[in-house]
């Protein structure tokens, strides 16, 4: 199967995207890609260092820890093709939307549990 994903990174709405980049800072991770809001303040980190990967974006509503709120971010080579192979399933996807972190494409679905899996255009 040519339709497959190619990459999955955790993001996980946390309350202080900056105070969540200092913390894991200690842990040896870097930034490698954010957002700001127009005032400046971090909104959305990519994090990572070897093959250890997470995202954090802030949070909509309380981060209550047992709840534990994350969203599954996916990467595929053929964003349309899997959307088309995830359709011709059965499966319930989004259109294609072009958020300002993902130009190239995205789309959503829910896995069986309910959890909301974003899959990104790579390349």
């Amino acid at each position: 199967m040519t339709a497959k994903v190619a990459g999955l990174i955790p993001m996980v709405h946390v309350a202080d995207v900056q105070r969540s980049v200092d913390f894991y800072r200690l842990l040896g991770m870097e930034i490698r890609g954010s957002l700001r809001n127009a005032a400046g303040k971090l909104q959305w980190v990519h994090l990572g260092c070897d093959r250890a990967e997470a995202m954090f974006t802030i949070a909509s509503e309380p981060v209550i820890a047992h709840q534990q709120a994350v969203l599954f971010y996916l990467y595929s080579p053929q964003l349309v093709e899997l959307r088309e192979h995830l359709l011709s399933h059965g499966v319930k996807v989004s259109e294609v939307s072009y958020p300002s972190y993902m130009p190239k494409g995205e789309i959503r679905i829910e896995d069986l549990d309910g959890y909301v899996l974003l899959i990104g255009q790579s390349g």
